[in-house]
């Protein structure tokens, strides 16, 4: 029945390409043309933040970037993500974003349950969306990162808690900020309601794209301060240069 009524629903409401509106055969989200121009993150990668190397020679899983010797302490265990954010991915995750394509959530995790692999293998317990101040949940009327924990939990059967962190400050969107403005606009921003859900846990933080990292750094930080054991970030997309 249930297949039945997909096909109906298919035929009625074909699926479209997210990024061109093309008519597609099934429920992938991209048409041939608008999936090759996009740039999906591939070894070889930095073994703990996931950064491409611009020499892409070897396959050798054990690499480590420049950035990750010189940091003594991270918060992450890992960072993965999908894709580059560039002009290709930036459509579909702005329309995603803020122009409720919420189907789009379907295919990302997709995208996200393979990025992430690594991830999984290490061992996850829950997955934690970064949290919107309720000011600007109400503007949008929906967390994307929320809707991508949702989908990657039902594919991945790993629950999501979406009320153990909060952001308790409203901030400046980080997107008109730059390098230490950032850090300092989201500093102590975020807030752990239920440290009971979290200690002992293997957590997954889920956001949209990763750009400097001060927002999912900011939200490790009181997670691993609240008793959890591990804290990874998995991202559609993240922006780096080649």
């Amino acid at each position: 029945m249930g297949t039945i009524l997909k096909d109906i629903l298919n035929f009625l409401l074909p699926p479209r390409c997210m990024c061109c509106g093309k008519i597609l055969a099934d429920d992938n989200g991209l048409c041939p043309e608008c999936f090759n121009q996009m740039t999906f993150i591939s070894m070889p990668y930095c073994k703990h933040c996931g950064l491409p190397f611009a020499d892409r020679s070897s396959l050798n899983r054990d690499m480590i970037c420049p950035a990750c010797i010189r940091e003594k302490k991270s918060p992450f265990r890992m960072e993965r993500s999908a894709l580059k954010y560039d002009l290709a991915s930036k459509k579909a995750i702005l329309a995603f974003k803020f122009m409720d394509k919420t189907e789009n959530a379907k295919v990302f995790a997709k995208w996200l349950k393979i990025a992430g692999q690594d991830i999984f293998t290490a061992g996850v317990d829950v997955f934690i969306p970064v949290p919107l101040h309720y000011r600007r949940l109400i503007m949008r009327r929906y967390n994307q990162s929320a809707l991508l924990a949702a989908a990657l939990s039902r594919l991945t059967k790993i629950p999501a808690d979406f009320s153990s962190l909060v952001k308790f400050r409203s901030t400046k969107p980080q997107a008109a900020l730059l390098g230490q403005a950032r850090r300092k606009n989201i500093r102590n921003a975020f807030k752990v309601k239920h440290p009971e859900r979290i200690k002992g846990k293997r957590i997954v933080l889920i956001d949209d794209v990763l750009t400097t990292g001060s927002t999912v750094r900011e939200c490790a930080k009181v997670l691993l301060n609240a008793g959890a054991v591990s804290v990874d970030v998995l991202t559609i997309a993240r922006v780096y240069k080649d």
